[in-house]
């Protein structure tokens, strides 16, 4: 769907405008600094950087992603930087389709390839756009 096609911002539930890349890396870094923190509460014993380590981190990650954008649309850091994650006409998201996009976005290379409008693979497949909140 091209950026023509998108409802207007405040059409049909969409809160705003598509959110920006800025935004957009601000909130993963959040998340995923609020994952390693956590990490480093939750595995006292696992060095840092170890295997183990990089798969609590990633799983903590997932698990944030997944439960709080399904419940509130926005995951801890998408919350703080001022944006949500709904269907392109500005609907919830079902719960598989925020763990596909979360699965998607935990494989990096989804989350980085996107489109002229903005929208990463990840968003494409599951029907998502990530809108910032007026």
């Amino acid at each position: 769907m091209s950026q023509a096609n998108l409802p207007a911002p405040g059409a049909s539930g969409v809160p705003g405008p598509p959110a920006g890349l800025g935004r957009r890396a601000g909130a993963i870094a959040i998340d995923w600094t609020a994952s390693v923190l956590l990490s480093l509460l939750i595995f006292r014993g696992a060095t840092y950087g170890s295997p183990e380590s990089s798969f609590g981190i990633l799983g903590i990650f997932a698990l944030e992603v997944i439960v709080l954008t399904w419940l509130t649309t926005a995951s801890f850091g998408q919350r703080i930087v001022g944006i949500c994650v709904l269907t392109v006409y500005g609907g919830r998201l079902a719960l598989w389709q925020v763990a596909l996009r979360t699965v998607l976005i935990c494989l990096v290379i989804p989350a980085v390839v996107y489109d002229s409008d903005g929208r990463g693979l990840h968003d494409r497949i599951v029907g998502s756009r990530v809108f910032r909140k007026s």
